[in-house]
Parts: structure tokens; C-alpha cells; sequence
């Protein structure tokens, strides 16, 4: 672990998970200019080195980094002591992900539980780190990346729709939980984003159509609108947010007809 002097940003520190390249290289980018002290983390510990001393001398700010593979147990575990028993720290952004894209009998399932270990285990694992903190002192902003395959699935996408369903639910349920509080907690829901996510899926930006694809800077800068909004789910691409509120509407509806502890109707059961 790299550390710089102690944070004195008024802000706090700000810790980005994947922070080497892509929506969390841009997030780093995007907290520091806001003020806030950083702590990155990633795998590949030269470029996440560079991008710090790129930050500390550009942006003035203390940047400590912590290189980890956050599948990785151990390294998990590491990251969550660490953030846990940080008080400096004001906001977590989970933004690690992993995919492999084919049908469900390609994916080894290697594959399968690097994704379920990377974008929803250790999402979850790191929420919970800060959260006992974050409630002791009234003060704290998580931010989990999802996507639209968190409520979408394609043939192509079962594993990785299934990890992402988990990352949606999962805020949501802090956010009823946290309600009362002064810790806010944002769902990130990023269509196709140009960053090196797709080549590890094995698809490549080259097979997708241009005009659907957002790029990481664009993608960051609406979801940090958003959370200045004060929104609780941010679509970065979606013009219309009642189309957001209508889906939710009509989850809730259903959730609330199937509270009646008999057989739907058209089953024709009488007892």
C-alpha cells in the first residue's frame, strides 16, 4: 500500500475501487477536482501508481493506493479491514466489475465466479466495511456501479445480468434501510460504456453499434449530476426518469398482488 500524508480535505477521502482505467480512473479524476483525498484501488498496480501522481500533482490532493484483486479472498478481505478502520473516509465507489459474455455452457465457470466474486461479493463485502462507520457518524455517500443489464438480460449475459441484479437489489435494500439517515446511497445504471470491460468479455467495442456507446467521461459525469440531484437511481443515458419510476411502480405492485396467500385464480385450486 502506497500512503501519502494524512487526509485534510474537508471532504474526506473518496475510495474507487477499479480505479485504474475506465468509469473508476474518471471518478478519481472527478472526486479529486471536487476536493476529496483519495484512495484507489485496482489490480495493476504501475497504472494506478501513475494515475495518483498524476492526481497528487495536477489536483493538490493526498492519494494513497492500495493495489488488490478484489476475487480474491484474501485481498478482499485486506481492502474491507482497511476501509473499515479508516474514519477519514466519506465515500466508497464500487465500481470493480468483470465479465465474459457467451452462452451459459461457454463460460467456464472460473469465469462465473470471478464475476460473482468481483461485482457482487466484494461490492457487498466493501458496502458493509464502511456502512457501521458511515451510521456512527451520520455522514457518508455510497456509490455501487450497476448497469441495464442489472433488469436485463440477453443470451449472452446470464452470469454476468445475474451479478448485476444482485448489485441493484442490494443498494436498493441499503436504501431503505439507511432512509433515516444522513448516508446516501445511488445506484449507477450505465448502459454500454467504452471502457476495456467489453474486450475482457470478449466482445470488443468494435462488434457494438457506435451510437449506443457512451464514453466513460460522459458516463461518470451524469451519474455525479445525478447524485447532485439528490437521485437515488441515475441512468446516465435515459432521458425520460419516468420510465424508471414506472418500472418501480409496477415492482411494487407486484410484490404487493402477491401478498394474499392463495393460488392465483386462473390455477383453478379450491380447497
Amino acid at each position: 500500500m502506497t500512503v501519502t500524508a494524512s487526509s485534510k480535505s474537508v471532504k474526506g477521502t473518496a475510495v474507487v475501487t477499479g480505479a485504474s482505467s475506465g468509469i473508476g480512473k474518471v471518478y478519481a479524476d472527478r472526486l479529486a477536482k471536487r476536493g476529496y483525498d483519495l484512495l484507489l484501488i485496482a489490480r495493476r498496480g504501475e497504472r494506478l501508481e501513475e494515475l495518483a501522481q498524476q492526481l497528487r500533482k495536477d489536483q493538490g490532493v493526498s492519494v494513497e493506493t492500495l493495489v488488490a484483486d478484489l476475487g480474491n479472498s484474501a485481498d478482499l478481505k485486506k481492502v474491507a479491514d482497511t476501509i473499515a478502520a479508516d474514519n477519514r473516509i466519506t465515500m466508497l465507489v464500487n465500481n470493480a466489475g468483470t465479465s465474459k459474455f457467451a452462452s451459459s455452457t461457454r463460460v467456464p465457470l472460473a469465469d462465473v465466479d470471478q464475476q460473482m466474486d468481483v461485482n457482487s461479493k466484494a461490492l457487498t463485502h466493501l458496502s458493509l466495511a464502511v456502512l457501521p462507520g458511515f451510521k456512527d457518524r451520520n455522514r457518508g455517500t455510497i456509490i455501487n456501479i450497476g448497469s441495464v443489464l442489472s433488469f436485463y438480460v440477453t443470451p449472452n449475459t446470464t452470469a454476468y445480468s445475474g451479478t448485476k441484479g444482485q448489485v441493484m437489489l442490494f443498494t436498493m435494500g441499503l436504501q431503505k434501510e439507511l432512509a433515516d439517515t444522513k448516508v446516501i446511497v445511488q445506484l449507477v445504471l450505465p448502459a454500454t460504456t467504452a471502457t476495456e470491460l467489453w474486450d475482457v468479455a470478449g466482445v470488443g467495442l468494435k462488434a457494438l453499434d457506435p451510437a449506443t456507446i457512451m464514453t466513460a467521461e460522459d458516463c461518470v459525469d451524469a451519474a455525479l449530476a445525478g447524485l447532485d440531484r439528490g437521485e437515488t437511481v441515475t441512468l446516465p443515458s435515459v432521458d425520460d426518469a419516468q420510465l424508471w419510476a414506472a418500472f418501480d411502480n409496477a415492482r411494487l405492485k407486484l410484490f404487493a398482488a402477491s401478498q394474499t396467500g392463495k393460488p392465483a385464480s386462473r390455477y383453478g385450486i379450491s380447497r
